[in-house]
């Protein structure tokens, strides 16, 4: 969407997800990007690729962050947001499929410690669901599933974690619970895809303690 209609609609969210999360966490305010101020080709001011290649892309007119690695199937592609690390968190973000003959979509990771280590909710239209697992010693264990018609449209994931209660909403929608203790202190946040997915990121926003 243009910069200025997405600026008032992300203003207006912001500050409407901010006076619901204020009541859930007394951390520090959130956290959001929306990658208009990164040029096109090049990495986002305030991420590190971990895994796959990441730089901003140019949507139609709207800057967003391009996942463009064609892994192997075994390869989950991550890039983190440096400066964000929580334990209890509600984080949220913009994904589209863009290509993928193996996998498409993408996710969110929250209390990563490194590659091997993590939770991760992701949306794959190429399965038709919505999957919430966590990856530990590099082994990715499923704790729930969704089925979910898939497309090429834009979709807003939303992952909120308190002790050790899991909750990750679609589009607004709560689909996936789990309770877990693996990784009860903090970790960083960021964005993930795996294999051959080629996805387009956007409107990351976080609040946490």
């Amino acid at each position: 969407m243009h910069l200025r209609t997405k600026t008032a609609l992300l203003l207006a969210g912001f500050a409407l997800a901010s006076a619901t999360v204020s009541r859930a966490w007394s951390g520090p305010a959130g956290k959001s990007w929306d990658f208009e101020s990164d040029a096109p080709g090049k990495a986002a001011k305030g991420f590190t690729t971990e895994v796959g290649r990441w730089d901003v892309a140019d949507d139609a007119g709207n800057h967003v962050l391009a996942q463009r690695a064609e892994s192997e199937d075994a390869v989950f592609n991550i890039a983190l947001a440096e400066g964000a690390d929580y334990k209890d968190v509600d984080l949220s973000v913009r994904v589209k499929a863009v290509a993928g003959k193996e996998d498409q979509g993408g996710g969110l990771v929250w209390r990563f410690k490194d590659k091997n280590n993590y939770y991760v909710a992701r949306y794959n239209p190429l399965e038709d669901n919505f999957r919430l697992y966590k990856v530990e010693n590099g082994k990715r264990t499923q704790f729930h599933s969704a089925n979910i018609p898939g497309d090429r449209n834009w979709h807003t994931l939303r992952v909120t974690m308190k002790g050790p209660r899991i909750a990750c909403y679609l589009d607004g929608k709560k689909y996936l619970e789990a309770n877990d203790a693996t990784f009860t202190g903090p970790g960083k946040i960021g964005l993930w895809s795996k294999a051959d997915a080629r996805s387009y990121f956007d409107d990351l926003t976080v609040h946490g303690e």
